[in-house]
């Protein structure tokens, strides 16, 4: 596996691949199981896989949930290491923002509701790093987890625009044996908290209104930031103190729920 932190080292790398199918995976590190099945489909379906360990400033609104992110790029590089990845991008902000942030990619439709609508700026910068890195790996498909379903659509909807010849594959959910989705944000779960995380999903999957589920997800102790229907998915963004947790369920929406469900086309 060959690391790089240089993008113009990279770059002389994947000239040097010729024809060589490329696949890519785009991670903030802290690696867990849903990474790694990106990383597996990514492999299976290309000759060449590429992975790219960058914690993006410019996609936090809150400066105290930057401060805590995991940071364990040698645990990570290791993890890299036994799965077998041809190459690793590690860059630093200065070398992916040279502008320091003066230019960015906005969306005005979609990335303004669900999370975009509590978190100012999420997808400017979610949009800009991940154009920014398509741009250096230049690969021939890229791999997205469907637990971030409006970031995984937004990224599709980039590409179709800028007319980017990349197929942008989805990858299904991960979760623990409670049902929790695989985060990296997880760890930061007090034991008690991690207790009651695994009621997100569950409600969820329940047959309550989506009104009954904010109410119930109150009495858990969630603080709700969202609880919407997106193409026949139900959507949730909330708070357990001050970790932010998100989910999404695909299902069918029955009589007692269609009052409540804002259909929004992309």
């Amino acid at each position: 596996m060959k690391v790089f932190r240089n993008i113009a080292d990279f770059k002389s790398y994947r000239q040097g691949l010729n024809n060589q199918s490329v696949g890519f995976v785009a991670t903030m590190g802290a690696l867990h199981a849903g990474h790694l099945s990106l990383i597996e489909l990514c492999k299976k379906q290309c000759a060449i896989s590429v992975v790219s360990i960058f914690v993006n400033p410019t996609q936090f609104d809150n400066s105290d949930d930057l401060n805590r992110y995991p940071n364990v790029l040698e645990k990570d590089l290791k993890l890299l290491r036994d799965t077998g990845v041809g190459a690793v991008l590690v860059p630093d902000y200065a070398s992916l923002y040279p502008d320091n942030y003066a230019f960015k990619l906005i969306e005005n439709q979609l990335s303004k509701k669900y999370c975009g609508a509590h978190r100012t700026g999420h997808f400017d910068g979610v949009l800009t790093v991940v154009m920014k890195l398509l741009n250096i790996i230049a690969p021939n498909k890229a791999y997205f987890g469907e637990k971030d379903y409006q970031q995984l659509t937004l990224i599709r909807q980039m590409v179709k625009a800028f007319f980017m010849p990349i197929e942008i594959v989805a990858g299904v959910t991960l979760r623990e044996k409670d049902g929790l989705a695989m985060s990296s944000r997880n760890v930061n779960l007090s034991p008690e908290q991690r207790l009651i995380a695994a009621k997100l999903y569950q409600t969820l999957c329940s047959e309550l209104s989506i009104e009954q589920m904010k109410a119930q997800l109150t009495a858990y102790g969630f603080k709700v930031d969202y609880l919407q229907t997106f193409k026949q998915r139900l959507m949730v963004a909330a708070y357990l103190g001050q970790i932010r947790l998100i989910d999404n369920v695909e299902r069918r929406i029955n009589a007692s729920q269609k009052k409540d469900v804002q259909e929004q086309s992309a």
